[in-house]
């Protein structure tokens, strides 16, 4: 017997069509239940960054084809938007795109009694990452180790405060 594909990767092949068509790219899509409620989240992006009107066209059009195909079992609330500045990242191509930025990383497990580190993604590949987090330090860990991985941003609106 097939295994039955997750309703993200059933959204995600709806989707990729739409995507091209709007020459958006996925950044990730998640089906998540939080209280009672199931979400379905589409994170999309674009080179020069996505714009609300993005988000509408994009929404609007991939509504109607989740409508049509009737995929989901059940009621749910689409939301999409943008990956945001501090995004998640989870792919290997994710990780690709990123390299030589600032990362924020929270292990599940302490080193040293340090769960959370900063620093610039050196080193990318399959699922082990390279961070220098100074001058003579760089980590090794894989993904696997890690509770999250974003891109850092410290909010300081280059003042430098």
């Amino acid at each position: 017997m097939a295994k039955k594909e997750s309703t993200a990767l059933v959204a995600k092949k709806i989707a990729e069509p739409i995507l091209r068509e709007l020459g958006l790219t996925l950044w990730s899509v998640a089906y998540e239940k939080e209280g009672s409620c199931w979400y379905l989240r589409y994170y999309i992006d674009k080179e020069d960054g996505v714009t609300i009107d993005d988000c509408e066209t994009f929404s609007r059009a991939v509504e109607k084809r989740l409508d049509e195909e009737d995929p989901i079992d059940g009621s749910y609330t689409l939301e999409v938007s943008s990956p945001g500045i501090e995004r998640q990242l989870t792919e290997d191509w994710h990780f690709e795109a990123m390299m030589g930025k600032t990362l924020a990383v929270r292990l599940i497990r302490p080193v040293e009694g340090v769960r959370d580190f900063i620093g610039t993604l050196t080193a990318y590949e399959a699922g082990a990452l390279t961070l220098r987090l100074d001058e003579e330090t760089e980590m090794e860990l894989e993904t696997k180790e890690t509770a999250f991985i974003r891109v850092y941003n410290d909010f300081t609106g280059g003042t430098g405060k």
